[in-house]
């Protein structure tokens, strides 16, 4: 019997050297356990979890380090499945200051940073995006006071936008961390 998913998944990010790449909180890879975590604790879907766990591979708007090149893409579907790989992709391309402000309208293009193209993603994986966006940023409001303090005000305002696309308990987690004194 293989080994499941997150366990395969954990063993490719250890691999790509996640353990050892600093980031708010202590590692990458803590970060990325920290989010799936999260992701899980909202009830996501199984293939919304593994893309939190892996969604810095391709590096992020707001994270450059990458552990995988975008034409490495196979790779990562092979261990994740494909669903949770575009995942991955739509985060890590996306170029969040001319896709944030109209994520949630419908028919609203994701701006793909990579190929310099946009895209108009199903409603689910812009759902998707967003709910990851969400784990990923509430992640580093929990870990990081000054972070919090820095930029929570925006992101309130962010996921107040977002607030369409997210789950019930994604709001909830947002608004909560959010706007408490």
């Amino acid at each position: 019997m293989s080994a499941p998913p997150a366990a395969e998944a954990v063993a490719l990010l250890h691999e790509l050297g996640a353990a050892g790449i600093a980031h708010p909180g202590g590692t990458l890879l803590a970060h990325l356990l920290r989010v799936h975590d999260q992701l899980a604790a909202w009830d996501a879907r199984p293939a919304l979890r593994l893309a939190g766990l892996c969604h810095a591979c391709y590096g992020t708007d707001g994270f450059p380090t990458a552990l995988l090149a975008p034409d490495r893409r196979a790779e990562l579907a092979a261990v994740i499945g494909a669903e949770a790989e575009a995942v991955v992709y739509l985060y890590g391309a996306c170029d969040r200051k001319a896709t944030y402000p109209v994520l949630a309208e419908p028919g609203a293009p994701v701006h793909d940073r990579f190929t310099g193209r946009p895209r108009i993603p199903e409603p689910r994986l812009r759902r998707d995006l967003a709910e990851l966006t969400a784990a990923n940023e509430l992640d580093l409001v929990r870990i990081d006071p000054s972070f919090r303090e820095r930029w929570g005000p925006g992101l309130l305002t962010l996921f107040t936008r977002f607030r369409p696309l997210l789950s019930r308990p994604a709001w909830s987690t947002c608004h909560a961390l959010l706007t408490e004194d």
